[in-house]
Protein backbone atom coordinates (compact mmCIF):
# COMPACT_ATOMS: atom_id res chain seq x y z
CA UNK A 1 0.00 0.00 0.00
CA UNK A 2 0.99 3.60 -0.56
CA UNK A 3 1.69 5.98 2.31
CA UNK A 4 -1.21 8.38 2.84
CA UNK A 5 -1.00 11.94 4.15
CA UNK A 6 -4.35 13.34 5.29
CA UNK A 7 -4.12 17.12 5.31
CA UNK A 8 -7.07 17.81 7.59
CA UNK A 9 -8.52 16.20 10.73
CA UNK A 10 -10.09 17.97 13.72
CA UNK A 11 -8.52 15.67 16.29
CA UNK A 12 -8.11 17.96 19.33
CA UNK A 13 -11.52 19.55 18.75
CA UNK A 14 -13.19 16.14 18.89
CA UNK A 15 -11.15 15.04 21.89
CA UNK A 16 -12.06 18.12 23.93
CA UNK A 17 -15.66 18.55 22.76
CA UNK A 18 -16.79 14.93 22.55
CA UNK A 19 -14.24 13.11 24.70
CA UNK A 20 -13.12 10.91 21.81
CA UNK A 21 -10.10 8.72 22.43
CA UNK A 22 -8.26 8.41 19.14
CA UNK A 23 -5.96 5.70 20.40
CA UNK A 24 -9.04 3.51 19.85
CA UNK A 25 -10.39 2.42 16.50
CA UNK A 26 -13.30 4.19 14.86
CA UNK A 27 -15.45 1.12 15.56
CA UNK A 28 -14.57 1.18 19.26
CA UNK A 29 -15.46 4.87 19.41
CA UNK A 30 -18.78 4.17 17.66
CA UNK A 31 -19.63 1.42 20.13
CA UNK A 32 -18.86 3.68 23.10
CA UNK A 33 -20.95 6.54 21.68
CA UNK A 34 -23.88 4.54 20.29
CA UNK A 35 -27.20 6.28 20.86
CA UNK A 36 -25.59 9.31 22.50
CA UNK A 37 -25.45 13.01 21.82
CA UNK A 38 -22.03 12.78 20.13
CA UNK A 39 -23.52 10.81 17.25
CA UNK A 40 -26.53 13.12 17.05
CA UNK A 41 -24.20 16.10 16.92
CA UNK A 42 -21.26 14.82 14.86
CA UNK A 43 -22.25 11.39 13.45
CA UNK A 44 -20.14 8.25 13.82
CA UNK A 45 -16.35 8.42 13.99
CA UNK A 46 -14.23 7.59 10.95
CA UNK A 47 -10.73 7.89 12.42
CA UNK A 48 -8.61 6.23 15.09
CA UNK A 49 -5.01 5.10 15.50
CA UNK A 50 -5.69 1.45 14.50
CA UNK A 51 -7.41 2.69 11.34
CA UNK A 52 -4.43 4.88 10.50
CA UNK A 53 -2.28 1.77 10.81
CA UNK A 54 -4.48 -0.34 8.54
CA UNK A 55 -4.62 2.39 5.90
CA UNK A 56 -0.95 3.43 6.13
CA UNK A 57 -1.96 6.96 7.04
CA UNK A 58 1.42 8.11 8.27
CA UNK A 59 0.89 11.87 8.61
CA UNK A 60 -2.16 13.93 9.54
CA UNK A 61 -2.49 17.72 9.50
CA UNK A 62 -4.07 18.09 12.94
CA UNK A 63 -6.14 21.20 13.41
CA UNK A 64 -6.67 23.90 15.96
CA UNK A 65 -10.30 24.88 15.50
CA UNK A 66 -13.11 26.39 17.53
CA UNK A 67 -16.59 27.56 16.56
CA UNK A 68 -17.54 31.27 16.49
CA UNK A 69 -20.58 31.66 18.75
CA UNK A 70 -22.66 33.27 16.01
CA UNK A 71 -22.55 29.99 14.06
CA UNK A 72 -22.90 27.68 17.06
CA UNK A 73 -25.80 25.23 16.65
CA UNK A 74 -24.56 22.25 18.65
CA UNK A 75 -26.22 21.07 21.86
CA UNK A 76 -22.75 20.84 23.39
CA UNK A 77 -21.48 24.24 24.52
CA UNK A 78 -17.78 23.49 24.31
CA UNK A 79 -15.08 24.76 21.91
CA UNK A 80 -17.12 27.89 21.18
CA UNK A 81 -15.82 31.45 21.41
CA UNK A 82 -17.26 34.96 21.46
CA UNK A 83 -14.07 37.01 21.80
CA UNK A 84 -10.52 36.83 20.48
CA UNK A 85 -9.31 36.11 24.01
CA UNK A 86 -11.66 33.13 24.22
CA UNK A 87 -10.51 31.91 20.81
CA UNK A 88 -6.88 32.21 21.88
CA UNK A 89 -7.52 30.21 25.03
CA UNK A 90 -9.32 27.41 23.17
CA UNK A 91 -6.76 27.16 20.37
CA UNK A 92 -3.84 27.18 22.78
CA UNK A 93 -5.40 24.42 24.88
CA UNK A 94 -5.87 22.32 21.75
CA UNK A 95 -2.21 22.78 20.83
CA UNK A 96 -1.15 21.85 24.35
CA UNK A 97 -3.44 18.81 24.06
CA UNK A 98 -1.37 17.66 21.08
CA UNK A 99 1.80 18.15 23.11
CA UNK A 100 0.43 16.14 26.04
CA UNK A 101 -0.79 13.47 23.65
CA UNK A 102 2.51 13.08 21.82
CA UNK A 103 4.54 13.27 25.04
CA UNK A 104 2.49 10.53 26.74
CA UNK A 105 2.02 8.13 23.80
CA UNK A 106 4.92 8.76 21.38
CA UNK A 107 4.56 5.21 20.11
CA UNK A 108 1.20 6.26 18.63
CA UNK A 109 1.41 9.99 17.85
CA UNK A 110 4.31 12.41 17.40
CA UNK A 111 4.46 16.07 16.49
CA UNK A 112 6.21 17.01 13.26
CA UNK A 113 7.85 20.40 13.69
CA UNK A 114 11.02 19.97 11.64
CA UNK A 115 12.58 18.04 8.78
CA UNK A 116 14.22 15.76 11.31
CA UNK A 117 10.82 14.94 12.84
CA UNK A 118 9.42 14.23 9.37
CA UNK A 119 12.33 11.97 8.44
CA UNK A 120 11.99 9.99 11.67
CA UNK A 121 8.30 9.34 10.97
CA UNK A 122 8.94 8.32 7.37
CA UNK A 123 11.83 6.08 8.40
CA UNK A 124 9.61 4.36 10.94
CA UNK A 125 6.90 3.72 8.35
CA UNK A 126 9.46 2.39 5.89
CA UNK A 127 10.12 -0.53 8.25
CA UNK A 128 7.28 -3.02 7.61
CA UNK A 129 8.38 -5.22 10.50
CA UNK A 130 8.08 -2.59 13.20
CA UNK A 131 6.56 -4.19 16.29
CA UNK A 132 3.55 -2.44 17.77
CA UNK A 133 2.75 -0.32 14.73
CA UNK A 134 3.95 3.11 13.70
CA UNK A 135 3.57 6.57 15.23
CA UNK A 136 1.33 8.90 13.24
CA UNK A 137 3.00 12.24 12.55
CA UNK A 138 0.93 15.31 13.41
CA UNK A 139 1.52 18.61 11.58
CA UNK A 140 -0.37 21.37 13.38
CA UNK A 141 -2.72 23.56 11.33
CA UNK A 142 -4.72 26.52 12.66
CA UNK A 143 -8.12 26.74 10.97
CA UNK A 144 -9.49 30.24 11.40
CA UNK A 145 -6.89 32.63 12.79
CA UNK A 146 -8.89 34.45 15.45
CA UNK A 147 -6.82 32.67 18.07
CA UNK A 148 -4.03 35.06 17.03
CA UNK A 149 -4.83 38.26 18.91
CA UNK A 150 -1.67 40.10 17.95
CA UNK A 151 1.00 39.49 15.31
CA UNK A 152 3.66 39.39 18.06
CA UNK A 153 2.09 36.11 19.24
CA UNK A 154 3.19 34.34 16.05
CA UNK A 155 6.62 33.67 17.55
CA UNK A 156 5.11 31.74 20.46
CA UNK A 157 2.73 29.83 18.17
CA UNK A 158 5.67 28.86 15.96
CA UNK A 159 7.79 27.76 18.91
CA UNK A 160 4.90 25.60 20.11
CA UNK A 161 4.84 23.79 16.76
CA UNK A 162 2.20 25.54 14.63
CA UNK A 163 3.22 25.27 10.98
CA UNK A 164 0.16 26.14 8.85
CA UNK A 165 -2.39 28.93 9.27
CA UNK A 166 -5.73 29.34 7.52
CA UNK A 167 -6.97 32.90 8.18
CA UNK A 168 -10.65 32.04 7.70
CA UNK A 169 -13.34 29.53 8.60
CA UNK A 170 -16.34 31.76 8.22
CA UNK A 171 -15.38 35.41 7.85
CA UNK A 172 -12.84 36.60 10.42
CA UNK A 173 -11.15 39.86 11.34
CA UNK A 174 -8.52 38.82 8.78
CA UNK A 175 -10.41 37.55 5.77
CA UNK A 176 -13.71 36.97 4.07
CA UNK A 177 -14.62 33.33 4.42
CA UNK A 178 -17.19 30.61 4.05
CA UNK A 179 -20.75 32.00 4.31
CA UNK A 180 -19.33 35.48 4.97
CA UNK A 181 -17.61 36.59 1.75
CA UNK A 182 -15.17 39.41 1.33
CA UNK A 183 -11.53 40.29 0.65
CA UNK A 184 -8.54 40.31 2.94
CA UNK A 185 -8.84 43.00 5.56
CA UNK A 186 -6.09 45.42 6.58
CA UNK A 187 -5.41 43.14 9.55
CA UNK A 188 -5.37 40.17 7.17
CA UNK A 189 -2.69 41.72 4.99
CA UNK A 190 -0.71 42.48 8.14
CA UNK A 191 -1.11 38.89 9.32
CA UNK A 192 0.22 37.51 6.03
CA UNK A 193 3.25 39.81 6.17
CA UNK A 194 3.99 38.69 9.73
CA UNK A 195 3.42 35.00 8.88
CA UNK A 196 5.94 35.17 6.05
CA UNK A 197 8.64 36.22 8.53
CA UNK A 198 8.32 32.76 10.13
CA UNK A 199 7.74 30.86 6.88
CA UNK A 200 4.28 29.70 7.98
CA UNK A 201 2.46 27.81 5.24
CA UNK A 202 -0.70 29.69 4.25
CA UNK A 203 -3.86 27.57 3.90
CA UNK A 204 -6.48 29.07 1.57
CA UNK A 205 -9.21 26.65 2.72
CA UNK A 206 -12.43 28.45 3.70
CA UNK A 207 -11.16 31.80 2.37
CA UNK A 208 -13.45 33.66 0.01
CA UNK A 209 -12.23 33.79 -3.59
CA UNK A 210 -11.48 37.54 -3.39
CA UNK A 211 -9.28 36.99 -0.37
CA UNK A 212 -7.62 33.91 -1.89
CA UNK A 213 -6.71 35.65 -5.13
CA UNK A 214 -5.18 38.60 -3.26
CA UNK A 215 -3.27 36.24 -0.97
CA UNK A 216 -1.88 34.40 -3.98
CA UNK A 217 -0.51 37.71 -5.22
CA UNK A 218 0.99 39.04 -2.02
CA UNK A 219 1.97 36.16 0.26
CA UNK A 220 5.73 35.64 0.22
CA UNK A 221 5.93 32.09 1.62
CA UNK A 222 4.28 28.79 0.65
CA UNK A 223 0.58 28.46 -0.16
CA UNK A 224 -1.62 25.34 -0.09
CA UNK A 225 -5.29 24.45 0.26
CA UNK A 226 -5.60 21.62 2.75
CA UNK A 227 -9.24 20.62 2.32
CA UNK A 228 -11.76 21.66 -0.29
CA UNK A 229 -13.13 20.71 -3.66
CA UNK A 230 -13.60 22.05 -7.18
CA UNK A 231 -16.51 24.44 -7.64
CA UNK A 232 -16.66 23.73 -11.38
CA UNK A 233 -17.74 20.14 -10.56
CA UNK A 234 -20.47 21.39 -8.21
CA UNK A 235 -22.86 23.12 -10.57
CA UNK A 236 -25.72 24.67 -8.66
CA UNK A 237 -23.85 24.86 -5.36
CA UNK A 238 -24.01 28.49 -4.27
CA UNK A 239 -21.46 28.10 -1.47
CA UNK A 240 -18.16 29.99 -1.59
CA UNK A 241 -16.59 27.07 0.31
CA UNK A 242 -15.03 25.48 -2.78
CA UNK A 243 -12.12 26.40 -5.05
CA UNK A 244 -12.65 28.05 -8.40
CA UNK A 245 -10.42 27.07 -11.29
CA UNK A 246 -8.74 30.49 -10.95
CA UNK A 247 -7.76 29.71 -7.37
CA UNK A 248 -6.61 26.20 -8.29
CA UNK A 249 -4.48 27.63 -11.10
CA UNK A 250 -2.98 30.12 -8.67
CA UNK A 251 -2.09 27.42 -6.16
CA UNK A 252 -0.50 25.34 -8.92
CA UNK A 253 1.51 28.36 -10.10
CA UNK A 254 2.77 28.75 -6.52
CA UNK A 255 3.70 25.03 -6.49
CA UNK A 256 1.12 24.26 -3.81
CA UNK A 257 -1.12 21.26 -3.19
CA UNK A 258 -4.92 21.04 -2.97
CA UNK A 259 -6.34 18.41 -0.62
CA UNK A 260 -9.69 16.97 -1.72
CA UNK A 261 -12.28 16.64 1.07
CA UNK A 262 -14.17 13.36 1.41
CA UNK A 263 -17.57 14.72 2.45
CA UNK A 264 -20.65 14.06 0.38
CA UNK A 265 -21.95 17.63 0.58
CA UNK A 266 -18.64 18.79 -0.90
CA UNK A 267 -18.68 16.12 -3.60
CA UNK A 268 -22.22 16.35 -4.99
CA UNK A 269 -24.22 19.58 -5.20
CA UNK A 270 -27.47 19.36 -3.29
CA UNK A 271 -26.53 16.43 -1.07
CA UNK A 272 -27.86 17.15 2.42
CA UNK A 273 -26.97 15.49 5.69
CA UNK A 274 -29.81 13.27 6.85
CA UNK A 275 -31.86 13.72 3.68
CA UNK A 276 -29.87 11.77 1.12
CA UNK A 277 -28.31 8.34 1.11
CA UNK A 278 -24.53 8.19 1.07
CA UNK A 279 -24.74 5.57 -1.69
CA UNK A 280 -25.67 8.46 -3.97
CA UNK A 281 -22.08 9.73 -3.77
CA UNK A 282 -19.69 6.91 -4.72
CA UNK A 283 -15.96 7.28 -4.13
CA UNK A 284 -15.40 8.00 -7.83
CA UNK A 285 -16.62 11.54 -7.06
CA UNK A 286 -13.44 12.02 -5.00
CA UNK A 287 -11.41 10.74 -7.95
CA UNK A 288 -13.26 13.24 -10.17
CA UNK A 289 -12.10 16.17 -8.06
CA UNK A 290 -8.54 14.83 -7.89
CA UNK A 291 -8.54 14.37 -11.65
CA UNK A 292 -9.88 17.89 -12.25
CA UNK A 293 -6.99 19.38 -10.26
CA UNK A 294 -4.52 17.22 -12.19
CA UNK A 295 -6.00 18.26 -15.53
CA UNK A 296 -5.64 21.94 -14.61
CA UNK A 297 -2.08 21.38 -13.41
CA UNK A 298 -1.08 19.19 -16.36
CA UNK A 299 0.47 16.70 -13.94
CA UNK A 300 -0.24 14.76 -10.75
CA UNK A 301 2.00 16.88 -8.51
CA UNK A 302 -0.56 19.25 -7.00
CA UNK A 303 -3.46 17.06 -5.85
CA UNK A 304 -3.73 15.38 -2.48
CA UNK A 305 -6.17 14.34 0.22
CA UNK A 306 -7.58 16.51 3.00
CA UNK A 307 -10.40 14.31 4.19
CA UNK A 308 -11.90 16.63 6.85
CA UNK A 309 -12.98 13.43 8.62
CA UNK A 310 -14.88 13.92 11.88
CA UNK A 311 -15.14 17.61 10.99
CA UNK A 312 -18.84 17.98 11.74
CA UNK A 313 -19.78 14.78 9.93
CA UNK A 314 -19.08 11.07 10.14
CA UNK A 315 -19.49 7.78 8.34
CA UNK A 316 -23.12 8.60 7.50
CA UNK A 317 -21.94 11.40 5.20
CA UNK A 318 -19.08 9.85 3.22
CA UNK A 319 -19.04 7.60 0.14
CA UNK A 320 -20.18 4.01 0.74
CA UNK A 321 -16.71 2.63 -0.03
CA UNK A 322 -15.45 4.42 3.09
CA UNK A 323 -16.03 2.88 6.52
CA UNK A 324 -12.95 4.38 8.17
CA UNK A 325 -9.98 6.45 7.09
CA UNK A 326 -8.17 3.20 6.20
CA UNK A 327 -10.45 2.86 3.18
CA UNK A 328 -8.89 5.86 1.47
CA UNK A 329 -6.69 3.16 -0.07
CA UNK A 330 -9.73 2.33 -2.25
CA UNK A 331 -8.82 5.39 -4.30
CA UNK A 332 -5.90 3.46 -5.79
CA UNK A 333 -7.99 1.32 -8.14
CA UNK A 334 -10.13 4.29 -9.19
CA UNK A 335 -7.05 6.29 -10.15
CA UNK A 336 -5.53 3.29 -11.93
CA UNK A 337 -8.69 3.02 -14.03
CA UNK A 338 -8.15 6.63 -15.13
CA UNK A 339 -4.64 5.86 -16.32
CA UNK A 340 -2.64 7.24 -13.41
CA UNK A 341 0.72 5.54 -12.92
CA UNK A 342 1.87 4.07 -9.60
CA UNK A 343 4.17 7.06 -9.15
CA UNK A 344 1.28 9.45 -9.80
CA UNK A 345 -0.92 7.62 -7.29
CA UNK A 346 1.81 7.57 -4.66
CA UNK A 347 2.21 11.33 -5.10
CA UNK A 348 -1.52 12.01 -4.86
CA UNK A 349 -2.05 9.87 -1.77
CA UNK A 350 0.85 11.33 0.16
CA UNK A 351 3.98 12.15 -1.82
CA UNK A 352 2.89 15.64 -2.84
CA UNK A 353 2.25 16.72 0.75
CA UNK A 354 5.51 15.13 1.88
CA UNK A 355 7.42 17.01 -0.83
CA UNK A 356 5.99 20.34 0.37
CA UNK A 357 6.77 19.55 3.98
CA UNK A 358 10.34 18.70 3.03
CA UNK A 359 10.58 22.05 1.28
CA UNK A 360 8.94 24.17 3.98
CA UNK A 361 9.70 22.70 7.39
CA UNK A 362 12.73 24.00 9.31
CA UNK A 363 15.75 21.74 9.72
Amino acid sequence: MHIIVDAHADIAYNMLKYGRDYTRSAHEIRNREAGGINVEDNEDATIGWPDYQRGQVAIVFSTLYAMPARWHKSKIDLQVYKTFDEAHKLYREQLLTYHRMTDSIPDKFRLIQSLRDLDLILDHWSNPNSDGGHPVGMVVLMEGAEGIRDFAELEEWYELGLRLIGPAWVGTRYSGGWREPGPLTKDGRGLLAAMADYNFILDLSHMDEKASLEALDIYQASIVATHGNCVSLLRGDESNRHFSDRVIEGIVERDGVIGVAVYNSYLKAGWLVGKNKREEVPLRYVADHIDHICQIAGDALHAGIGSDFDGGFGVQSVPPEIDTVADLQNLVSLLQERGYSEIDIANILGGNWIARLKRDLPK
